[in-house]
């Protein structure tokens, strides 16, 4: 399943109330538009655009930092004139599908995905929508007329078409009108607009009230994986070990293809086994030449990478080094500044700790050392 993306989020969201506007807010404690971004991606996009106002392009590089496959472009005066810079921007061939979507609605998931372009087979654009449940009035303060449901349909977003197409139903729109939506652009070039089952869940936040709805169904929409790794590597001739991320002086170094940072190893199974992508040796054997004496920072920015291209996020690490020497203590601060920069983490979320075996196997006598972490990884549903 190939597809690109296009995030609209240049609007002020003047609606919403005082404050930033809506994509910039707070909610779950990221940034609205970081679920869009992060939904998409963890739903298989290739490249996802996101179309800012002038002013935020920085404000994206930080809302949007630790994630891999988007770009940011400024939009334009009016919804349409954004869609079409993001369309520009797009790398994709004009036969792969790309999917318009508001990130007012940010809880956007991969079967919301996979029924919009399994609809593109047969039509050349498809919308997720809900059937209108509620008695339909018409009025400013007194009712003129009741107005029948029935047919119709509310339509949500992301909204799929393939990207050649919808380039050219653009290019035909009138300059002087603004369409409703990107489905509304392609029925009037006459393009088939499909649709497919909505969803409650994507929802559009427009009123305050609805960011306090929102706040409550955030939980919902993401779980914490728990990963754990270990390593060990035994001493050999050498004047110092890398530790933890650091270079250590010692009378013994550690032997190992890389640098044999026992500590990033461990660190690093534990990111891929937090997302079952199997174990370091896989993504970097041993037998492969490139790796020899590769430090280990490399392994753990790998597994990071992994992450963030899923749409998740690392919580927190806890690292325990099993040695007699050297001293792990002095060095300690050290190691958790280095492994929180790799993590992306603030360094209260790092924790680093030592322990001896009391003279007991392996590394009470001293031949090597131990390292043992676990991590948590919070992604998408």
């Amino acid at each position: 399943m190939t597809f690109s993306a296009v995030i609209v989020a240049a609007g002020e969201g003047l609606r919403a109330g005082p404050g930033e506007p809506k994509a910039w807010r707070g909610l779950g404690g990221r940034p609205m538009v970081r679920w869009s971004v992060e939904g998409l991606l963890a739903a298989g996009a290739r490249e996802v655009v996101v179309v800012v106002a002038r002013d935020r392009l920085a404000d994206a590089d930080e809302a949007l930092a630790g994630l891999i496959g988007w770009t940011a472009v400024t939009g334009g005066r009016t919804r349409a004139e954004s869609v079409q810079a993001g369309l520009a921007a797009l790398t994709a061939a004009p036969t792969q599908p790309v999917l318009i979507h508001d990130a007012a609605r940010p809880f956007v998931t991969r079967a919301h995905v996979e029924r919009l372009i399994a609809a593109l087979a047969q039509a050349d654009g498809a919308i997720p929508t809900l059937p209108v449940p509620d008695t339909l009035k018409r009025g400013d303060g007194l009712v003129d007329a009741t107005v029948s449901r029935e047919g119709l349909q509310r339509a949500q977003t992301p909204q799929a078409f393939r990207l050649g197409k919808l380039k050219a139903a653009y290019a035909a729109w009138p300059a002087s009108e603004e369409p409703t939506d990107d489905a509304s652009v392609m029925e009037r070039a006459g393009g088939q607009v499909a649709m497919v089952p909505g969803d409650p869940m994507l929802m559009k936040l427009t009123w305050p009230e609805d960011f306090m709805l929102a706040e409550q169904l955030c939980a919902s929409r993401r779980i914490v994986r728990m990963g754990q790794g270990i390593d060990a590597h035994r001493f050999g001739p050498g004047d110092m070990v890398w530790l933890g991320g650091i270079r250590i002086p010692h009378d013994l170094g550690l032997v190992g293809h890389s640098d044999a940072d026992c500590g990033l190893h461990a660190l690093t199974d534990a990111v891929l086994g937090a997302i079952a992508e199997g174990d370091i040796g896989e993504h970097f054997p041993p037998s492969d030449p490139r790796w020899k004496g590769a430090s280990s920072d490399r392994f753990l920015l790998h597994a990071v990478k992994l992450v963030a291209a899923r749409g998740g996020r690392i919580l927190n690490a806890d690292l325990t080094l099993i040695c007699e020497r050297p001293k792990i203590r002095p060095h300690r601060d050290a190691m958790r500044a280095r492994i929180a920069a790799l993590l992306g983490l603030p360094i209260d979320r790092v924790s680093v700790k030592a322990t001896t075996t009391e003279g007991m196997g392996f590394t009470g006598r001293e031949e090597g050392l131990m390292a043992q972490a676990v991590v948590a990884v919070e992604t998408p549903v």
